[in-house]
């Protein structure tokens, strides 16, 4: 290679350092950040969004709902209804490689009415399933609009969807459904509220205003806007849009500002008719069922959607930070728009988990989620490190969750530590002492006082026995798997409830003087559940040890007895 060559060579490899230079001083080549309006889940908030999922099935199973779900990917004519639907223009639809109209789904309604028309025999209108259909969803729904607090273009929206019922007794049930909800993740009435009208209450009003059959969703879709562009514009858009004179849509934007039902009735001239009489018997039975103190009467309260045609609701924030929580209603006539020959009773909500969570973290009522992990297994030297991955594969196969700490020492500060920063509830210490003699040192770094004795925080279990190793901290049952036989006579465990429950008042009395819940040392759903029992029953029980126990467990904020496993 000549001079010349050589230098060129050079200049282009200090060129290329230069641009790599300038390359990094911009930073990475693609955006780290998601797409506008969507979000990462690191682990932190994918802990968050397990818990408040479970609350969702939780209260779901409570009421004897089904799971279900369906395709994100969705029929674009399935959303293309009438009246000029807001949610027609924030689809994110598109032509397929087959030609196909489809669109990201924006609301999970129109995908459950598909499933239940298909439950339908085309010929009689007949379903092939046992109505009623009690049916729960938690999907992901994509609406590309403006972004704010609590509302994303991508968010998880729990549904629970009642089909078969033609009585007021479905939406009483699913708004119990929603103030249980609220109860669990430690949410008030003081809190939050539910907003409540009736389609059919405003519908009588429309008619004797004059607003045509054909225009009333129409006319219902303007009225919603009112929070939104205030009684003026609305009477505007009335008078010049819809058609009516000035008098009667100022009359009707008047009688939406009434205080209760009686004072809308009243107003809007409709005295006890029909409509009114069963939107009465709602919060009736609301009242006698226990929750009425959150049901509020709101005659200003349409809901967007053109499809509801009964009783609808809005759960709001009382203190006025936050949009609307959730909301929902009746929906007898969707099934007729997609080609059903018959109306289909029903009646649903809709909960997006975004808003929920500014919820609670305005209340402060946002649970403490850290990582944890039943077990770190650490070895005493790299001899050791084969027999510490089998005493993990052992306890993985009793149903533990397993971390092995990849750094085998003789300092065992660094294993506590690494275990400490895991979260891990207990360490197992694999060394050559313990193992000779068919034994694993296993300490409980979490449910113990550090002034506790040794021999309660710390045991030495048998190798085939670590299926059992909760018995020997005094916590559940004994277990019978391939990975455990009967607990040594050596072991010194506390009594245990058989089968992990118990119910006799004498008994708990008995196993709660020696520990302090229910399975053992640490809180469990169990806890939880007997709690709620003695709660709903008796209240707090009269003998020591129980009434002890019971007012610990009333310590406890509903948010953090929701995430007891």
């Amino acid at each position: 290679m000549s001079e010349k060559e050589k230098g060129k060579s050079e200049k282009k490899k200090d060129d290329k350092k230069k641009d790599d230079k300038k390359a990094a001083a911009k930073g990475p080549a693609i955006s780290l950040d998601p797409p506008s309006g969507t979000r990462d889940f690191f682990p932190t908030e994918m802990r968050f969004r397990n818990w408040l999922f479970g609350a969702f099935k939780e209260t779901a199973r409570r009421y004897g709902f089904q799971e279900y779900d369906a395709p994100v990917l969705e029929h674009e004519e399935l959303y293309k209804r009438k009246a000029g639907e807001e949610i027609t223009e924030q689809m994110y639809n598109f032509i397929d490689k087959d030609g196909a109209a489809v669109t990201l789904r924006p609301e999970m309604t129109p995908s459950l009415a598909r499933m239940v028309l298909s439950l339908m025999r085309a010929e009689t209108g007949e379903m092939s399933a046992l109505l009623p259909l009690k049916w729960s969803s938690i999907p992901q729904c994509w609406r590309f609009e403006t972004c704010q607090r609590g509302r994303k273009r991508e968010h998880y929206q729990w549904n629970m969807d009642i089909v078969g019922i033609t009585s007021i007794h479905a939406e009483v049930e699913l708004l119990s459904a929603i103030t249980t909800f609220f109860e669990l993740v430690g949410i008030t009435s003081k809190e939050v509220g539910i907003k409540v009208n009736s389609r059919k209450v405003l519908g009588a009003v429309l008619k004797n205003a004059g607003v045509p059959d054909e225009r009333f969703t129409e006319t219902c879709i303007v009225i919603d806007k009112q929070d939104k562009i205030g009684p003026e514009a609305v009477v505007k858009e009335l008078t010049e849009n819809i058609g009516l004179e000035k008098a009667v849509a100022e009359r009707i934007v008047n009688a939406t500002a009434a205080k209760t039902l009686d004072e809308f009735a009243a107003l809007a001239g409709v005295g006890e008719s029909p409509e009114v009489i069963e939107l009465r018997q709602l919060f009736t039975l609301a009242e006698e069922e226990g929750f009425g103190d959150w049901l509020i009467f709101d005659a200003s309260v349409v809901r967007g959607l053109a499809y509801y045609t009964g009783v609808v609701f809005e759960g709001f924030d009382r203190a006025g930070v936050l949009r609307a929580i959730c909301g929902g209603g009746r929906y007898d006539r969707l099934l007729t728009l997609y080609g059903s020959p018959k109306e289909v009773p029903c009646a649903g909500f809709g909960f997006g988990d975004c808003v929920i969570y500014e919820l609670l973290k305005e209340k402060q009522v946002l649970p403490e989620l850290p990582h944890k992990v039943d077990f770190v297994v650490a070895a005493f030297n790299q001899d050791m490190m084969g027999k510490a991955l089998q005493v993990a594969r052992l306890l993985r196969k009793a149903g533990k969750s397993v971390d092995v700490y990849a750094e085998a020492s003789k300092k065992v500060a660094k294993a506590f530590n690494y275990a400490d920063r895991a979260g891990a509830e207990r360490i197992a210490f694999v060394a050559p002492d313990e193992w000779s003699k068919g034994l694993v040192r296993i300490k409980d770094l979490r449910n113990f006082k550090p002034t506790d004795p040794d021999e309660l925080k710390q045991k030495d279990v048998p190798i085939n026995d670590l299926g059992n190793v909760d018995v020997y901290f005094g916590q559940g049952p004994a277990a019978s798997s391939a990975a455990s036989t009967s607990p040594t006579k050596s072991s010194s465990a506390a009594p245990a409830p058989k089968n992990g429950s118990v119910t006799d008042a004498s008994q708990l009395e008995a196993v709660l003087s020696e520990q302090s819940y229910v399975a053992g040392f640490r809180p469990s759903r169990q806890d939880r559940d007997l709690y709620e029992s003695f709660r709903k029953d008796a209240g707090c029980p009269s003998s020591p040890s129980l009434g002890r126990w019971y007012r610990h467990i009333d310590s406890f904020s509903n948010a953090e007895r929701m995430a007891w496993q």
